[in-house]
């Protein structure tokens, strides 16, 4: 079969982030997967087979509701690269390539240009021609994707379309066995005659065939074959292509037996599909003359006593549209709130909000209750999904998902499957949303059978799970030290298990889409889905996923070591949830007791199973490198604690698997690869392991200059943890690691992070932390060498360039924070180099002028670094920096953007830690300038300096002390040291400056009731 291979490609996936990496740019995924497919080329080889499908179900799978960075352009070149590697006599790959054409042009909206229209039109026309019936369906909905408001350019393609022999008049035939078949081909002529304003219509005779086409379905009875949806859609379709050539298209009926045969079909599917209705109407209707003055009693129109309830497909379009709606919501639903009663003369509208909300989930649930078609249930399990993953449950009375909860679970046992995979769909979009809610850990302890009906059904009894799944043997070991947890077990964990592990109890029916003849395991699509519940449960609501934690890691061996593609791929993912869990219960801040978590025992030997199972495997599968990539993610979500426990070879095994991988020439595997050798890096057991460092470091180094954004984007964060473990190996009390780790290497780092500098924001905002820690790690024995001497110039004006460049804030911010850990290597000539000016001068801007006040702070921090007087400079650059603090404090509330106000408090904590730091450091020659700014604004640094006294700011992330003791301490070494300083003769600027700083603290300490203190200083 001739498909395609990637010349050394491996395609990767998305990497979850972790604090400090830069976010996924929007179309980053379509992006790189369309870089992917213009690097395809013809092969017959069954990898490559496989490869091109997994690729495009990536395409369809990726993620296109923002549809950010994805042009209309893009779309068109890598459908028409898409159609020229796949040959027609392939039926498999043309159903997947048109599966494309049509998902890309719906979901993103894209109406083709004329010059790559003309190929797809032809590949499609052909592809009809020449391919099997049973991908007909599939190339009609690309086709009628490809005419939509283009119908004006497909004039010399209307006869092989159009004409006496033409494939849609064909197709479209009431006499064409398949109905779906012939509903697609009266929709591609729907889409053709649907004009454009400022185009021209399509050419005669075509706009009459296609009325003569419309109007002989209109007029045809329902066969026997066709069910009442696809008829209804059938219906729909020439009904909306009349309309454009009414409408759009200007068509006049000249003839009268044309518009008498229209309004006789237009009165009859006026009562289509109501109950209790049999109208015989004739084939043609003519219309009634009017007199001018017309004084007779208007005739009586049909009337129907009859209660008549809208038809399922009405029922089915009005859920469509509901769940359309319900789409990306969140942000106009996160205003709802009831959870107080609300006693006021007015209704607030969070009020009204939730009062929607609440009423949605009532008609959802009644409905539910109330249908029987399979697909209209699917629609209302969606749509209660769709809902419940915008709802803000955690500002709306309880009870709202425990009655969605207990209704949904009896149809987890549905004999339709698509009914079923909806089902776990909704369950998972509950454990997921605002996750963890206490309401939901509730109902996840239900006991097992609760709410669970006994029939039968495709998936197996959850009681029977207990008898059909004995403990392994990493069970049977773990299960001595598990911690502490529920003794009911989370009968949701059970069901998802047994969908993935278990065999079925009765054989695939009909309706079971994606059960290969011959598999003894549930549906695909039921197992994927399962695989997401556990992966959301693992995320959510891991107390309870973590009993299960070495059951869940032989699920995810028996995942992992199948052959299907798809169920490898959410093995991973799961396995990189639970490992992030438990990275998530050892972190510094964890609010978990010792005795909740996972004893990291059993941290070693989950992930010894891992290592021994069908891991590495997975790693080395360069067939399928999207695993390849999801196993790297995952086997970076590894506990640092659990690591160093590794046996020795297990720990080799994972550092050269990942060094090996960066070598890889396939970007997201690659990516991926960059990202998990930065969290190893940071690893206690590895970050004094010289040799490790170095090959991580070169390793990097090379990622930097690939020409993938993602991928150098991942590196620079890398190589940021990489200078952060510098710094960490600097404060420990062996200097061998500084001794020992290369400067020519380190020369290398300072030179990529230069370049990486000037790269685009995703990269620049860790390559300028990486400058920060690199400067400051640099010892006496590098700066005296003249090979450095020009690097570090260059570095250090990288860093003052960006501090003064419009660019994003967190580039700024971490060019602020950079700067600020230059000035802690004591061994670099600040103060008397000549960047000393250039940094304080880009620092003071920033802290006076910058429109974000975090990156104020940040600056504002940096100021405040320096520990002795000479490196502030001259006297002129040290009032400089004095005045710039005061005037960024006289400024601190200055600003137009809301949401800038909550920074304004943390902003003048840190702007009153730096003056008086300036202050606890000043000289004689500074005495002057500072007696004049405190005669001119002594009173608003004075008030600002006793709200600094009085409290701290809440969230304040400065860094500034925020023990009131501490800081009134400060206040008094500045004043014993201004009180040191030999003052110039007849000079008063120093009794000034005392006198503030006395009265500062004596209004303090008598607003404290801190007599002691008070007098402290009057015997001062």
């Amino acid at each position: 079969m001739a498909a395609v291979q990637v010349a050394g490609s491996l395609p990767g996936a998305q990497v979850r982030d972790v604090p400090q990496e830069p976010p996924p740019e929007q179309g980053i995924g379509f992006r790189c997967l369309s870089a992917r497919l213009c690097a395809l080329r013809p092969d017959d080889s069954s990898s490559a087979r496989t490869e091109i499908h997994l690729l495009f179900d990536q395409l369809i799978s990726e993620n296109y509701s923002e549809g950010g960075g994805v042009t209309p352009e893009d779309v068109s070149a890598l459908l028409v690269q898409a159609c020229r590697l796949v040959p027609l006599n392939q039926n498999h790959l043309v159903s997947k390539v048109s599966q494309l054409i049509h998902h890309l042009l719906n979901r993103l909206q894209v109406i083709v240009d004329e010059q790559n229209l003309d190929f797809l039109l032809a590949y499609t026309i052909s592809a009809i021609q020449q391919c099997s019936s049973w991908t007909h369906m599939e190339i009609l909905q690309a086709l009628a994707a490809l005419v939509y408001c283009n119908g004006s350019k497909c004039q010399k393609y209307l006869p092989d379309l159009l004409g006496k022999s033409g494939i849609l008049m064909k197709l479209s035939d009431s006499a064409h066995p398949d109905p779906e078949v012939r509903r697609a081909a009266v929709h591609c002529m729907a889409n053709l005659c649907l004009s454009v304003p400022g185009q021209p219509y399509l050419e005669e005779p075509y706009p009459n065939i296609c009325f003569q086409a419309f109007l002989t379905t209109l007029q045809s009875p329902k066969s026997s074959d066709m069910d009442d949806i696809t008829f209804c859609m059938l219906l729909q379709n020439a009904l909306k292509g009349i309309q454009s050539l009414l409408n759009g298209g200007k068509m006049k009926l000249t003839q009268t037996e044309e518009l008498g045969a229209l309004l006789a079909v237009l009165k009859k599917s006026m009562f289509h599909g109501l109950p209790g209705l049999n109208i015989e109407l004739p084939t043609v209707l003519y219309p009634t003359p009017l007199p001018q003055y017309d004084g007779r009693p208007p005739v009586k129109p049909l009337q129907s006593e009859t209660s008549a309830s809208r038809p399922t497909v009405t029922r089915a379009c009005a859920l469509q549209v509901l769940s359309a709606i319900l789409e990306g919501s969140k942000q106009f639903l996160s205003v709802a709130e009831d959870t107080s009663d609300h006693r006021r003369a007015f209704t607030p509208f969070s009020v009204m909000i939730a009062s929607s909300i609440r009423e949605l989930h009532r008609c959802l649930l009644l409905a539910l209750v109330a249908e029987s078609s399979s697909q209209t249930l699917t629609q209302i399990i969606k749509c209660l999904a769709n809902l419940v993953s915008n709802s803000p449950y955690n500002r709306l009375k309880l009870s709202l998902l425990t009655k969605v909860w207990n209704q949904i679970k009896p149809y987890i046992r549905h004999k339709d499957v698509n009914v079923r995979v909806s089902s776990l769909t909704l369950l998972g979009a509950i454990v997921s949303t605002h996750a963890p809610l206490p309401e939901v850990q509730l109902l996840l302890q239900q006991p097992c059978s609760s709410g669970l009906s006994n029939s039968n059904s495709a998936t197996p009894h959850l009681s029977d799970w207990w008898k059909k799944a004995p403990l392994g043997p990493f069970l049977e070991e773990a299960s001595v030290s598990s911690p502490k947890g529920s003794s009911e077990p989370c009968w949701l964990i059970r069901l998802c298990i047994s969908t993935v592990v278990l065999p079925k109890e009765d054989s695939c029916s009909s309706s079971d889409a994606g059960c290969v003849a011959g598999s003894t395991y549930e549906p695909s699509p039921m197992r994927l889905e399962a695989l997401q519940v556990l992966a959301h449960l693992a995320r959510g609501y891991f107390s309870m996923a973590q009993v299960y934690l070495m059951e869940l890691g032989e699920v995810i061996c028996k995942c992992m070591g199948e052959a299907d593609p798809s169920i490898q791929l959410h093995g991973a993912k799961l396995l990189e949830e639970l490992g992030t869990g438990l990275i998530q219960q050892y972190k510094p801040d964890s609010t978990i007791a010792s005795d909740q978590r996972v004893p990291v025992t059993v941290v070693v030997m989950f992930w010894t199973m891992m290592l021994n199972g069908p891991l590495p495997r997975a790693l080395q599968n360069s067939e399928h490198p999207t695993l390849q990539a999801s196993s790297c993610d995952a086997l970076s979500s590894i506990l640092p604690e659990a690591f160093s426990d590794l046996p020795s070879d297990r720990q080799i095994l994972c550092i050269t698997m990942l060094l090996g991988l960066n070598d890889s020439k396939n970007r997201l595997v690659k990516a991926a690869t960059s990202r998990a050798l930065g969290v190893y890096v940071l690893f206690p057991c590895l970050r004094q392991d010289v040799i490790f460092v170095a090959d991580t470091a070169n390793a990097i180094l090379m990622s930097l200059q690939d020409k993938s954004l993602n991928v150098r984007a991942k590196a620079a964060w890398s190589l940021g943890n990489l200078t952060d473990t510098l710094i960490v190996n600097m404060e420990t009390p062996d200097p061998s690691f500084q001794e020992e780790f290369s400067g020519l290497l380190l020369l290398k780092m300072l030179r990529s992070a230069i370049d990486a500098s000037r790269d685009k924001d995703k990269v620049k905002s860790n390559a300028v932390r990486a400058l920060g820690n690199l400067l400051h790690f640099l010892q006496p024995s590098h700066i005296e060498k003249p090979r450095f001497a020009e690097i570090i110039e260059e570095s250090i004006q990288a860093l003052i360039s960006t501090v003064l460049n419009e660019a994003a804030m967190k580039v700024r911010w971490n060019a602020c924070y950079a700067v600020g850990n230059v000035f802690k290597n004591p061994a670099l000539p600040l103060g008397t180099a000549p960047w000393t000016s250039q940094a304080y001068d880009a620092l003071t801007s920033v802290v006076t002028s910058c429109k974000n006040f975090k990156v104020r702070i940040r600056s504002a921090t940096a100021l405040s670094i320096p520990s002795k007087r000479e490196q502030y400079g001259s006297a002129g650059q040290y009032v400089q920096i004095w005045n710039a603090l005061v005037t960024a404090l006289q400024k601190s509330e200055d600003t137009t953007d809301f949401l800038e106000f909550k920074y304004c408090a943390s902003l003048r904590t840190q702007i009153c830690q730096a003056l008086v730091h300036l202050l606890s450091l000043a000289s004689a020659s500074d005495l002057s300038c500072i007696r004049e700014t405190l005669e001119l604004n002594g009173d608003m640094v004075q008030s600002f300096l006793l709200q600094f006294l009085k409290s701290g700011a809440e969230g304040d992330d400065t860094g500034a002390p925020h023990g009131l003791g501490e800081r009134d301490q400060m206040v008094r070494i500045a004043l014993e040291h201004i009180s040191s300083i030999q003052g110039l003769a007849g000079d008063s600027a120093k009794r000034t400056i005392m006198d503030f700083l006395e009265d500062t603290l004596t209004i303090y300490f008598d607003s404290s009731g801190s007599q002691v203190m008070l007098l402290g200083l009057t015997n001062r």
